[in-house]
């Protein structure tokens, strides 16, 4: 089937009364902004189309749900505890595999905070029963799975946690995420946790703690993948030594180069060197260059080629971290919702590269704007000459060759 998808027009939530079985939001249009697609001719159009049709496109990192078009009614949404997949956009994405990852930080049931564990149980339950009621986006637990999608015109979606949070300090938890069918755990969120150093905390030498030891080797007995996307540096080295199996991040750039979601290259250079994963990442502003000081598609892939010179290409995927929604607009959300945080003296100030004047920020990653834009990695390199099988491996071959390691 490649990229066509077997679509039948299901909703979020068909089977239910909107407005009556639960409260109804305007949500986002797709495509919410105009579309960019990297230009091709037409022989680059039509290997574009065979490249899509004979490889196995996996996404390691996106939210693909349909957000409010108002970005201010989403802590209400959060509230009420129910994520709409956007199906009917995921059915023209060509995407063959996607690692949705919730979001739980905003999951506000019982919380002002988000990561209650509870809470989880309840987003993942309530998606999962949507998920019931369709037949094109199918639960994602194996590798088999996915090249089944793949085989028969269907999503395979995999439920991640971004962050072991809400575990506390139970390791028979993370056997019940298991067991309730998520597939991949980050070690913890930008802040720091009971497992380890969050990559936004003010210092950044906490490492990896002894519970975040445990869990580590717990996730390694249940065969889940782990992943260092929001931790500092040092806990995402010490991470990556103690794990008996492969491990990735999901969706981070080279700080070297870039500003956002960046790790270092000493991680970058540990993780390919035990058989690790790079999900090039970009959320919200994107990844930010020198060169290309607003993020869009070229900054995005100035990140991946420098990723690819260092750590092989054997070692390179991507995750965008997109969703179906204003993305920058619900950073302006969420962050000012947590009361009581302060400003600590002795954090570090990034100086944002300079943007020329006669450049213009639309508000949105021009040509990484939502999932659906995933295919522009594969239609850039096929403008910058690179190989079907280099390109194989980037946009999906990589990641299928972790998860061959680790998953059972």
């Amino acid at each position: 089937m490649g990229g066509v998808k077997k679509y039948n027009g299901y909703k979020a939530y068909d089977f239910l009364e909107p407005g009556f079985d639960y409260h109804e939001f305007k949500l986002v249009k797709h495509p919410r902004v105009e579309p960019y697609y990297v230009p091709l001719s037409k022989t680059e159009e039509e290997r574009y189309r065979e490249l899509v049709e004979k490889t196995t496109v996996i996404d390691l990192h996106e939210h693909p749900v349909l957000y409010p078009e108002d970005m201010r009614e989403l802590p209400e949404l959060d509230h009420l505890g129910r994520q709409f997949t956007a199906y009917e956009a995921l059915s023209t994405s060509n995407l063959d595999c996607v690692f949705d990852n919730m979001m739980d930080g905003m999951t506000y049931i019982t919380s002002f905070s988000g990561w209650k564990f509870d809470d989880i149980v309840h987003d993942l339950g309530i998606r999962l029963s949507d998920l019931a009621h369709q037949d094109m986006v199918v639960h994602c637990k194996t590798v088999k799975d996915i090249k089944d999608a793949k085989k028969n015109g269907k999503i395979a979606l995999v439920f991640c946690m971004e962050s072991a949070t809400p575990i506390e300090n139970e390791l028979d938890r993370i056997d019940v995420l298991y067991g309730l069918g998520v597939r991949s755990m980050g070690i913890c969120y930008s802040e720091s946790n009971m497992l380890g150093g969050g990559m936004s905390e003010t210092y950044q030498d906490t490492g990896l703690t002894d519970f975040g030891y445990d869990s580590v080797k717990r996730m390694n007995k249940l065969r889940l993948l782990i992943d260092i996307g929001h931790t500092n540096d040092r806990t995402a080295l010490e991470t990556i030594e103690a794990s008996d199996y492969p491990i990735y991040d999901s969706h981070s750039g080279p700080a070297a180069i870039a500003q956002g979601h960046i790790k270092g290259d000493e991680v970058l250079q540990a993780l390919a060197e035990r058989d690790g994963v790079l999900g090039v990442g970009g959320a919200g502003q994107g990844l930010r260059t020198e060169k290309h000081p607003v993020g869009s598609i070229e900054s995005y892939m100035e990140c991946v080629e420098y990723c690819i010179d260092l750590m092989g290409i054997d070692h390179v995927g991507c995750g965008p971290d997109t969703l179906y929604g204003a993305h920058q607009k619900l950073y302006e959300v969420w962050f000012p919702r947590r009361m009581g945080h302060y400003d600590r003296p002795g954090a570090e100030k990034t100086k944002p590269y300079p943007v020329p004047k006669d450049m213009v920020d639309p508000g949105y990653v021009k040509g990484m704007e939502n999932p659906n834009e995933f295919v522009n990695v594969m239609r850039w390199m096929i403008k910058h000459g690179y190989s079907d099988a280099e390109i194989e491996k980037i946009i999906g071959g990589n990641a299928l060759k972790l998860l061959e390691k680790v998953w059972r």
